[in-house]
């Protein structure tokens, strides 16, 4: 029989669901993201090696990973798209699974986030956010011809509003009203900036301002390099590397109890699968330290 990673039906039985939301109605750059959890998944059926090198286990040997796909969103407003993910999100959160958001565009998150609010304060929780932009914006009023305040660039302000605490790594560019919020440090959020002439933090230094016992970790694949991850939806030149992603994510997961996650932005690129299968490593890789336990156990 062949095995997948996505190895169980069995939502009430699972350790991990994988909720893949396909929208991308408030996109703002190109169009594709919402093809982005069908070919990660794939990717994880087919690309992704079992066995990892670090724990030298087969992670789907222990770890019961579920896939619940909400279908095309896009007949949808952005308000019943989030009403739809956070209703989800919130039966799952119920039955303690630990859930990875597959989007779609970035603001599927928020449903995930107000899901997640009900059973942790939001005080006791920070973000990473892996991005090249803040998405701080109060709504998309400057850019778009139907603003709404659920626009991918919103979702940060969204989180800041319902009481999260955010660090932001990978940032090259905003808009002024972004700077003015972030720099007001009522808001909680701490800003490591990439570029611009800017040192780039050491992961310990980041690991350092997680002030809180939980963790969220939020991926935008544009924070990382194009060269790692080219096919997102609003590229901007630089970002992470690879290994130094990989290493930051790794290291909060150890240091923080991580009670969710979400990749967003992957728009696929005729003739190539780097993004998706990158994608899709994350994926597996952040299964395997959240669950490290269950991998070091006999």
């Amino acid at each position: 029989m062949i095995k997948s990673i996505i190895n169980t039906k069995n939502i009430k039985g699972s350790d991990v669901i994988l909720v893949s939301a396909a929208y991308e109605k408030t996109a703002s750059s190109h169009k594709g993201t919402v093809n982005g959890p069908a070919k990660v998944v794939a990717c994880l059926d087919t690309q992704i090696e079992f066995f990892d090198r670090k724990f030298k286990v087969n992670v789907n040997d222990r770890v019961l990973t579920a896939h619940q796909d909400l279908g095309n969103l896009e007949s949808l407003s952005p308000e019943e798209t989030l009403n739809k993910i956070k209703g989800t999100c919130e039966e799952l959160i119920r039955d303690n699974k630990f859930i990875l958001l597959l989007g779609g565009e970035h603001s599927v998150s928020t449903g995930h986030l107000q899901a997640l609010a009900k059973k942790y304060p939001p005080e006791d929780v920070t973000i990473l956010l892996i991005d090249a932009h803040c998405d701080l914006r109060n709504d998309d009023s400057d850019y778009s011809e139907t603003p709404s305040p659920l626009a991918h660039s919103t979702v940060m302000r969204r989180a800041s509003e319902l009481g999260y605490k955010i660090i932001q790594v990978g940032i090259r560019t905003y808009h002024e009203d972004e700077y003015k919020y972030f720099n007001n440090k009522a808001n909680n959020i701490t800003v490591f900036e990439w570029g611009n002439n800017k040192k780039i933090p050491t992961i310990k230094e980041i690991i350092k301002s997680i002030k809180t016992k939980y963790l969220y970790i939020s991926i935008d694949t544009d924070g990382f390099d194009p060269s790692v991850m080219p096919g997102t939806g609003t590229p901007v030149p630089g970002g992470l590397t690879w290994e130094y992603g990989v290493e930051l994510i790794t290291e909060a997961i150890n240091k923080k109890e991580l009670i969710g996650a979400d990749i967003v932005e992957v728009s696929p690129m005729q003739g190539s699968v780097l993004t998706e299968y990158s994608v899709a490593q994350l994926v597996y890789s952040i299964i395997a330290e959240k669950f490290r336990e269950k991998l070091s156990s006999v």
